[in-house]
């Protein structure tokens, strides 16, 4: 099976314009993202997927492997489907590009879930005990999952309602780190967004409400994205302690 790591990379941002740029312990924080996907065991390639000559540049300049593709997406995956076309990946991995500590070994285990043939789609959540994140915090996707470990729904409200109280369940961040069949991801891109992604803004409801079924990986090890200026210098520091 060959696996393909797509990291989807934007100049334009509304809270750190340049995000991909940004330099973190003397590295773009993009090659940092692809030097973390590129670890992976079960990785065979991994690809930038961008509209921004400046980010394309800067991948071939650290010898990474950048594709152009159009400004008009809406979303990643968008963008990732278009990056894949005339190449034989089988399997497609969406690393977000704001990822530069995402552990490998999370990877690998994504793509070891599709070693079962009924998984169309995969992704990732963390408890949030392991996190600095809160629950009550719409910025924070929260998921609920089925006995087998398939989603039931996301949102960015505090699921499920205990209304006897107490912590029976407990509340899992949604990590937005994805991986699709082939098939699938071009069945997904050509289905129309649905109410409640419109509703909550998240694109994974579209496989939901279309009937699709989700796996989710429990992922026992936090990451720390960098959404804004001040995460990507905490980012760095880790970095820092990490490599001295």
């Amino acid at each position: 099976m060959q696996v393909t790591a797509v990291i989807p990379a934007r100049y334009a941002s509304t809270r750190f314009p340049g995000k991909p740029l940004f330099m973190l312990a003397g590295k773009p924080m993009v090659q940092r993202v692809y030097e973390r996907a590129a670890a992976a065991r079960r990785v065979g390639r991994v690809l930038v997927a961008t509209d921004d000559e400046r980010i394309f540049d800067t991948v071939r300049s650290f010898g990474g492997h950048a594709v152009m593709t159009s400004p008009e997406h809406a979303t990643g995956t968008d963008r990732i489907a278009e990056a894949i076309r005339g190449t034989d990946a089988d399997l497609i991995l969406n690393v977000q590009g704001d990822e530069p500590l995402i552990p490998p070994a999370v990877i690998d285990r994504l793509v070891e879930t599709f070693d079962n043939a009924d998984v169309p789609m995969a992704t990732v959540a963390v408890p949030f005990r392991l996190t600095a994140a809160r629950p009550d915090d719409p910025n924070a996707v929260k998921v609920v999952l089925d006995n087998q470990g398939f989603a039931l729904y996301f949102s960015r409200s505090l699921i499920p309602f205990c209304r006897a109280g107490g912590t029976a369940v407990e509340p899992l961040l949604h990590w937005g780190l994805y991986a699709y069949r082939r098939a699938f991801l071009e069945q997904f891109v050509g289905w129309p967004r649905g109410r409640l992604e419109q509703c909550e803004m998240l694109e994974q409801l579209r496989a939901l409400e279309n009937g699709a079924r989700i796996r989710v990986i429990v992922a026992d090890q936090p990451t720390q994205g960098v959404d804004t200026p001040a995460d990507a210098a905490r980012v760095e520091s880790l970095i820092r302690q990490q490599e001295s």
